[in-house]
């Protein structure tokens, strides 16, 4: 179970990246600023992850 769900994790995680990348070139976002947007957007979402996989764990 752990390694199915590590795979959906990486797979979530790439998405979110990717789309985060597209957020960022659309909106023509200033260079400095793009860091602290991935930064928090993957800790949010590890958090989600982490979460889902601890209530998926105990059920």
């Amino acid at each position: 179970m752990a390694i199915i769900f590590g795979f959906f994790a990486l797979f979530v995680l790439f998405s979110f990246n990717s789309l985060t990348l597209k957020l960022c070139l659309q909106t023509e976002m200033s260079q400095e600023r793009q860091p602290n947007v991935f930064r928090t957007i993957n800790i949010l979402i590890t958090i989600l992850l982490i979460s889902s996989y601890v209530e998926v764990l105990f059920t």
